[in-house]
């Protein structure tokens, strides 16, 4: 069972920019998701916002663009950008959102400030994206980030394989940014072995790099 708001129940405003606007009271973050789940499939739209006003945070759903927007309004205010290359990505975001608020999506991707960095090409995005890492911690924190979306590690644990079975069309962006970070934190690459697909990158098993995807995992 879903974890309950505390204080709730909890309420979000679903809009898409025609009028019908939906104010929608919830227990949970799982009955918030299948809400707008259903919002989501019943229109047609450019944009779709969730809009949390007692913790002052947006989502905003661009699936035309490809973007996913989040903002934070409070007396800090913040904002970063996303973008998506697949459709079914959108509820899963809006999923975090209604679990977690704006840092639940910390972990969805690769989040710009400026919003005009999502038309760099992908290897400009992901060169971008690890240039903001300065610290190892930070590094390792977002290797292990990428890792855990689409990694493994081998079946005698020599080896952490990022980008497991894709091909060197997928994750042009968060490749690019992982080349820079392995050369960056001093990590080991190895040639992939016969078989594997073009997109896998291996790296050496390290100390550090098996401290941080494990609690990735």
């Amino acid at each position: 069972m879903a974890r309950r708001y505390r204080p709730g129940p909890k309420q979000f405003v679903f809009t898409v920019g025609d009028g019908d606007d939906r104010e929608v009271p919830v227990a949970d973050a799982q009955e918030a998701y299948w809400a707008f789940a259903a919002f989501f499939r019943e229109r047609e739209s450019d944009t779709y916002t969730i809009e949390d006003t007692s913790a002052k945070q947006r989502l905003v759903l661009m699936p035309r663009l490809g973007v996913i927007s989040r903002f934070g309004y409070g007396d800090q205010p913040r904002s970063e950008h996303l973008r998506v290359d697949a459709v079914n990505r959108y509820i899963p975001a809006a999923g975090l959102f209604f679990e977690n608020g704006y840092a639940g999506l910390d972990r969805f991707g690769q989040w710009f400030p400026d919003l005009s960095d999502l038309d760099l090409a992908p290897e400009a995005r992901g060169a971008a994206r690890a240039a903001t890492f300065t610290t190892e911690a930070a590094a390792l924190e977002e290797t292990a980030r990428i890792w855990a979306n689409s990694g493994i590690v081998d079946p005698i644990g020599r080896y952490h394989v990022f980008f497991d079975s894709h091909g060197v069309d997928d994750d042009r962006a968060e490749r690019a940014e992982l080349l820079q970070l392995i050369e960056f934190l001093g990590l080991e690459r190895a040639e992939p072995p016969a078989g594997a697909a073009g997109g896998e990158v291996w790296v050496r098993s390290d100390p550090r790099l098996d401290a941080a995807c494990a609690r990735w995992a």
